[in-house]
């Protein structure tokens, strides 16, 4: 156990792993081997593995809160709100003050538009400043990092070292910035989504402007990558076909006289959730009755079907102004993401995302690259991601273009062996922007 904990330290995860599996058959209850090895699992994307870890940890111990948490926020990730309640209100039965049951669970009822006051002030009071586990040997390189309490957050973990940098997390909604912090040589701003996170965006802002360090994606850039803002700053675009996007109140959506299909959104979220797309005017009363939060968004449906009738969805990061594809997803339905559409079934899928990921250029075609730049430039992100599709004429058709796109591993299947070269690429180029930035 204490070799497992040693190799997990020093960074040496696979090692690491295979320690806790044997510290596991002495000991199948262990409650820290369990709990550890799943942590290892979950940042190396192994999930449904990682999940079985932590319903064993919760089997064996039922009494102790952190399982139950631990397996909420993985639950939470995936989108299963009702599962991840269950497990943070579990966690509470077993210790009421468990702060991180009371964060998990402030996020989901604050989602849900109910009173989340006193989880908040239960999750985040005393523990809005948090050091990250450091495996690396000395002090390692002192990195501030600015996180949201919600779910607008920048994955960083693949891209920042924690063998290299000393992390911070500072919860900007909950503190003190006035107070001093701890040393740190730079700034990392976490906070990628401007439509759910404005107001920890406008603290962040003004902390960030009393800094005399570097700041990777300040603050004040990323307030202006909501939704409707990016629609109407990159409209101009050449070779851009940008939706029509407005924040309307409900009462004044079924007021308008509006074009059909019609895409609604709840601001803020993300994978799909609080999003339909509205096919006539009669169909709009039950729109709005599904979708939460006072204001949505009303946005221009862009059709991105090739000549064989299914939509496509490329996503492409940009990293220090340089354009890096991560991947395309073929779906026969309207609204695409990775994990739901063909790619797993279909082989003719997978190669069109292949000749995409080794050559951009020569797929999208230079009027297309031009106008992914041009976005880039609008932004003026350090790091960012875009979603879109395209048109039949070559046109950039734009869904969405922010700082929150996060870079997924494959599954360790042979089969996908053509998507890792691309997707380390643009990771080693997120790695190389901390590094100039620490220096």
């Amino acid at each position: 156990m204490r070799e497992a904990q040693r190799l997990a330290l020093r960074g040496a995860d696979e090692a690491a792993k295979t320690a806790y599996i044997k510290a596991l058959h002495l000991d199948p209850t262990h409650f820290t081997a369990l709990n550890d090895l799943a942590a290892l699992l979950c940042a190396s994307g192994h999930r449904t593995a990682a999940r079985r870890a932590y319903e064993q940890a919760l089997a064996h111990h039922p009494q102790n809160p952190v399982a139950p948490t631990n397996l909420g926020n993985l639950l939470y990730q995936d989108g299963d709100e009702a599962g991840a309640e269950r497990l943070f209100r579990r966690a509470l039965a077993a210790d009421p003050e468990f702060y991180g049951a009371h964060q998990g669970l402030a996020r989901i009822l604050s989602e849900r538009g109910e009173d989340a006051e006193t989880h908040w002030r239960k999750g985040f009071d005393g523990h809005s400043l948090a050091a990250r586990r450091f495996r690396g040997e000395g002090p390692g390189i002192p990195l501030l990092l600015l996180v949201s309490v919600k779910l607008g957050n920048v994955a960083t973990q693949r891209w920042i070292d924690d063998r290299i940098f000393a992390v911070t997390e500072l919860f900007v909604a909950f503190h003190d910035l006035s107070q001093e912090l701890p040393p740190f040589r730079f700034v990392v701003n976490a906070i990628g989504d401007a439509d759910l996170c404005a107001e920890e965006l406008l603290r962040a802002e003004a902390f960030c402007a009393r800094q005399k360090v570097p700041v990777i994606n300040p603050p004040s850039r990323v307030l202006r990558t909501g939704r409707a803002e990016n629609a109407r700053r990159m409209a101009w675009i050449p070779g851009l076909v940008a939706p029509v996007v407005t924040l309307l109140a409900r009462e004044e959506i079924a007021a308008a006289d509006f074009k059909f299909p019609l895409l609604l959104r709840s601001p803020g979220h993300h994978t799909g959730r609080h999003f339909l797309r509205v096919d006539s005017a009669e169909a709009l009363p039950t729109a709005l009755a599904a979708l939460p939060g006072e204001k949505l968004l009303a946005m221009d449906h862009l059709d991105a079907r090739g000549a064989d009738g299914y939509f496509r969805k490329y996503r492409a990061l940009l990293v220090g102004g340089e354009l890096f594809p991560l991947h395309l997803a073929v779906s026969a339905g309207w609204m695409v993401h990775y994990f739901s559409a063909a790619m797993e079934e279909n082989a003719e899928f997978r190669e069109e995302e292949r000749r995409f990921l080794e050559n951009m250029r020569d797929v999208l075609g230079d009027q297309a690259i031009k106008a992914l730049k041009a976005i880039g430039e609008v932004m003026g992100l350090d790091y960012a991601g875009i979603d879109f599709g395209l048109a039949r004429d070559g046109s950039v058709l734009l869904f969405e273009a922010n700082a929150t796109m996060n870079v997924f591993p494959p599954a360790p299947d042979p089969k996908w062996d053509y998507r890792r070269p691309a997707i380390e690429k643009a990771l080693a180029a997120a790695r190389g922007l901390v590094f100039h930035a620490s220096r």
